[in-house]
């Protein structure tokens, strides 16, 4: 008999994209049972479009050349922290040292699980919002951390600081925020920004910004950038990804870039599990951020584009939302009528559509779904066609004990 897992993997709470999987699989059979056509599946934010041909062009350079296949350096390739420095002063007007301010990782995934594991152990607290990218939470309940969730309500769904109470604080060790925000949608002024590093300061805080969505904004909103706010990179780290803005999901690379004593801790733990980004992924990163203001544009524009057809037949269909002014998500309350998980499942077997139970995203995001613009602007309004329809009329599944 093998022994048992570490308490705090055993004790983590149930993970529901794991569930999601499980009814998808099931809906599928059934459809191929009854002759139906396959799930429109807008669950997962996984890019459909193709990467840029110079991406592309990089990969195959990088992967050709025999002085790139062994190990790359921990930190990162000379190249691609260049480009991340780069990218950062042209986009945000922040000056970073490359080689003391920025860390190249295998997706901002990873990098934000490396990063709260090097800072958050037993008897500390990482200060999440209560809905909140999963990796937020799970990453410091695996070392053993506390996890105090911060309310994100709506409308604007921005955590009030002042409302943590002093004996969480006294513990807390990080405070995690996400804006443009998945899976939300929500966007945040500079002057919040401002706000958390003024928090990070007063209480001791390494204030983490994950900012993956930074180039997927639309009718004129700028997101910003913690960087920005005068001190913040003596308390505050910033999350980087290539996967979302330059269609390179697959290719796993992003960085870290901020305070020095944040990146080194980061770097050490690294080292300790790992051997680095992969060569060819930092080259690929390294020409997308040189072209940031060539590639970018369209996919912000295909974004908003479907953003546009979304909303607009959720409108047609007498379904009362707001469109976001960034990422590429709609969060949209569940039907009255539904519970959450009777929702998805009507979602599959009533309009033949994959949706994600807010759920996933933590205790505030009950009585909420998500749903992924990754598939063409057609295919999203005519999945809201269908979407709408089984909200008005159709049988109500239930998973009874999900």
């Amino acid at each position: 008999m093998l022994p048992s897992p570490i308490p705090s993997l055993a004790s983590l709470p149930p993970y529901v994209f794991a569930e999601l999987d499980r009814l998808k699989q099931a809906a599928r059979a059934r459809r191929v049972a009854a002759g139906q056509g396959p799930l429109v599946d807008l669950g997962i934010g996984s890019p459909d479009r193709p990467m840029d041909a110079g991406i592309v062009e990089a990969v195959a350079h990088a992967a050709a050349d025999g002085a790139r296949h062994g190990y790359p350096p921990f930190r990162g390739t000379p190249e691609f922290l260049g480009a991340a420095a780069e990218f950062l002063g042209e986009r945000f007007g922040a000056r970073l040292d490359p080689g003391r301010e920025i860390v190249a990782v295998s997706g901002s995934k990873e990098g934000i699980a490396h990063l709260l594991c090097a800072f958050c152990g037993p008897g500390d607290v990482a200060l999440v919002p209560d809905v909140y990218y999963p990796v937020y939470g799970r990453a410091p309940m695996l070392h053993g951390a506390e996890v105090a969730f911060l309310p994100l309500r709506a409308p604007d769904f921005l955590p009030d600081l002042a409302a943590v109470p002093e004996g969480v604080l006294r513990r807390a060790k990080v405070l995690v925020v996400n804006y443009p925000n998945n899976p939300t949608g929500a966007t945040c002024g500079p002057e919040f920004m401002a706000r958390c590093v003024e928090f990070a300061r007063r209480h001791g805080l390494l204030l983490v910004s994950d900012l993956a969505y930074s180039e997927l904004t639309f009718g004129g909103y700028r997101a910003p950038s913690v960087l920005e706010v005068p001190g913040a990179a003596e308390v505050a780290v910033e999350m980087h990804s290539c996967s979302k803005a330059y269609n390179m999901a697959g290719l796993r690379v992003g960085f870290v870039a901020g305070a020095a004593a944040a990146c080194d801790a980061l770097l050490a733990y690294r080292t300790n599990v790992g051997y680095g980004t992969p060569w060819v992924a930092q080259a690929a990163g390294a020409y997308a951020l040189r072209h940031h203001a060539r590639i970018t544009p369209g996919v912000a524009d295909e974004y908003r584009a479907r953003r546009d057809a979304l909303y607009g037949a959720l409108a047609a269909a007498g379904w009362a939302a707001e469109a976001p002014r960034a990422a590429m998500y709609a969060w949209l309350p569940v039907p009255e009528g539904f519970d959450d998980w009777g929702w998805v499942r009507a979602a599959m077997d009533g309009a033949g559509v994959v949706v994600t139970p807010g759920l996933a995203f933590g205790p505030g995001g009950a009585g909420y779904f998500r749903i992924s613009l990754v598939r063409p602007a057609e295919v999203l309004a005519d999945a809201v066609a269908g979407l709408a329809a089984v909200a008005r009329g159709a049988r109500r599944p239930s998973l009874a004990g999900v």
